[in-house]
């Protein structure tokens, strides 16, 4: 074989080597992204406390909450998961972000007589794969 064989020969066992080593494992788990937090508002005044919407999928949840009452309050979520946010003061927003299992809920103001709001967490929204995501 002459010189230019052996070049190209070496050259064709190093360019499969490579196409080889290239691939990678083949039980790779591609678990898709968990779905995209919602957006959550929730109306406080001194008669009753708004959740808007009132039925979405588990999943983040992102609540804005506005007091639109006289007096500072909090807002406690109750359910199958519980969270509470810091105190806001009226005529001010705050925000709780949590993650939400289904089941039934229910949004209670602290220090305040308002009615309490029952709302509906369905199941797990779809992946957020392919979604532009917002910062």
């Amino acid at each position: 074989m002459s010189r230019r064989g052996r070049a190209l020969v070496a050259l064709a066992v190093a360019v499969a080597s490579l196409a080889v080593a290239a691939c990678g494992r083949d039980d790779f788990e591609n678990n898709p992204r968990p779905p995209a937090a919602i957006p959550i508002s929730v109306q406080v005044n001194d008669d009753q406390i708004t959740v808007s919407p009132a039925e979405f999928g588990a999943g983040i949840a992102d609540f804005t909450i506005v007091n639109l009452g006289d007096v500072p309050t909090a807002i406690e979520i109750d359910g199958p998961t519980a969270g509470e946010s810091d105190e806001i003061a009226p005529g001010t927003s705050g925000g709780l972000k949590m993650e939400m299992d289904t089941g039934d809920y229910e949004a209670t103001a602290l220090d305040l007589d308002a009615e309490p709001f029952d709302f509906v967490v369905g199941p797990e929204r779809e992946s957020s794969n392919n979604d532009l995501l917002q910062p």
